[in-house]
């Protein structure tokens, strides 16, 4: 109790420490401005030197005592009006949390309303920050889907421990669903243009929720951070962030689980609502994520210093990035998994300075890069592409890079498992160095020059063509 009471003195003179210095500040300011302005008519205007009698002096202390008394005036309204406002908030914003943790659902749903009406009065960025803080920590929040549509409280259940009958008790918040649904409809609504109060400005971190039902087609974040990680989408509907943009510093759906089939079609990941100085951090981050439902990022554009799918998987039905375009100064697709029926980048462009699918895997029954753009020459003020990298990449099934154009300093194959149906046909390889040096398998695999190995171009090795594999080479016996 004395270190509440020691607590709440200090705070009141702090408080009363800082009104002081503000209306000495205002004080001081005020009789400057008066000298100042009585320096300015004495040597501008040529004001002569007399001596002033008793009523002049009184008019002239009468004036400066007003002007430095409105002065003060002011500076005290305002901190009046700044501490009611603080005291308006902590009530609003405290009876809408009470409303959002009740166990009536009814209850709850409107603390959601009454949380973003908070949020859309207060336009302080903190503020506005703490009401969005809240309703997405309720996302994050423990949810059993099958239970989200319950009407029980609690469940009992007995289980046997050790010979000891044990009985556990598990409550719930009376049918969730509608709240977070509920929840995930409101943000969405004030994250497009067409919201009257936007929040597209505020952080979102979704890390560990459960969605069921999400549409953020047409969303605006331009926070500095949007987390996905390790979100789960189990909708049964189309999980859509069709035409979003993605302007913040950091956007990551790392560890993501998509279960239903997902939309990114004409997404931006921009990241330009940050500084200049920042963006060499910027980043739009898909590592060990699993798309189990199919995942389309048809006309997608990714920017920043890095976009990473490393070590995704690609397991539904169809992926699709066709005539998306990879700008990032390093796109990578690492050790990604396409286990899918299809997986297509035609017409994709790659014009960042590095681009790997280093060690990925193309299970799929048909993968098409037909028409992509590899990589990209010298530019005015643009480097050209570094690497474009497919090193110890599997390819199973129909692969096709038909009419594809690699281009840059240097493109690789080495070391890839080519075993199914490849094609390279008409592909045009302008890169300065080209490497398919080393296959682990070379089996079905289609050229151009595939019938005079003549007239395989200069810049792509090994020179003997086709490739001798890596096992040849290791058992080779060095003395031949």
């Amino acid at each position: 109790m004395r270190r509440w009471r020691f607590g709440g003195v200090v705070s009141r003179t702090v408080h009363r420490s800082g009104l002081m210095w503000s209306v000495l500040a205002a004080v001081v300011g005020g009789l400057a401005i008066a000298g100042l302005t009585w320096w300015g008519l004495w040597h501008f205007l040529g004001v002569t030197a007399e001596t002033p009698n008793r009523l002049d002096l009184g008019k002239v202390s009468l004036a400066v005592t007003a002007g430095v008394g409105g002065a003060v005036a002011l500076v005290v309204a305002y901190r009046r009006q700044r501490d009611s406002e603080r005291g308006r908030f902590a009530d609003v914003f405290g009876a809408a949390a009470r409303q959002l943790g009740d166990p009536d659902v009814a209850v709850r749903i409107a603390g959601v309303y009454a949380m973003a009406g908070v949020a859309d009065e207060f336009s302080s960025r903190w503020r506005r920050q703490q009401c969005v803080d809240v309703l997405c920590g309720y996302l994050r929040l423990p949810y059993h889907p099958e239970e989200g549509n319950s009407h029980l409280v609690s469940k009992t259940q007995r289980i046997e421990d050790h010979g000891t009958a044990v009985e556990r008790v598990f409550t719930y918040r009376q049918n969730d669903r509608q709240v977070r649904d509920t929840i995930v409809r409101v943000i969405a609504e004030h994250l497009r243009r067409t919201a009257e109060t936007s929040w597209s400005a505020c952080d979102f971190d979704f890390s560990d929720a459960v969605f069921e039902d999400v549409d953020f087609r047409h969303a605006v974040f331009a926070g500095r951070t949007v987390r996905f990680t390790n979100t789960q989408f189990l909708s049964g509907r189309t999980v859509s962030f069709e035409q979003a943009r993605f302007l913040g510093g950091e956007v990551t759906f790392q560890g993501a689980m998509f279960r239903t089939p997902a939309s990114f079609d004409r997404a931006v990941f921009a990241h330009t609502a940050v500084d200049k100085t920042d963006r060499a951090g910027a980043r739009t981050v898909f590592t060990e994520a699993t798309f189990g439902g199919g995942v389309s990022f048809e006309g997608a554009q990714f920017q920043g210093a890095r976009t990473a799918f490393d070590r995704t998987t690609f397991a539904g039905e169809r992926a699709s990035f066709a005539n998306a375009a990879f700008a990032a100064t390093l796109t990578s697709f690492e050790r990604a998994v396409f286990d899918g029926e299809r997986v297509t980048f035609t017409g994709a462009e790659f014009t960042g300075a590095r681009v790997t699918f280093a060690d990925s895997r193309f299970y799929t029954e048909s993968s098409s890069f037909d028409c992509a753009q590899l990589g990209a020459q010298v530019r005015w003020r643009t480097g050209r592409t570094q690497e474009v990298t497919f090193v110890r990449a599997e390819y199973h099934g129909r692969v096709s890079f038909a009419d594809a154009v690699f281009s840059g300093r240097s493109v690789s194959f080495a070391n890839g498992d080519f075993f199914g149906d490849i094609s390279f046909r008409r592909a045009a390889f302008d890169a300065r160095a080209v490497s398919f040096e080393r296959p682990k398998a070379w089996v079905g695999v289609h050229f151009d020059w595939e019938a005079s190995p003549n007239t395989k171009p200069a810049n792509i090795t090994p020179t003997m063509w086709p490739p001798v594999l890596a096992e040849s080479e290791t058992v080779k016996d060095p003395a031949a």
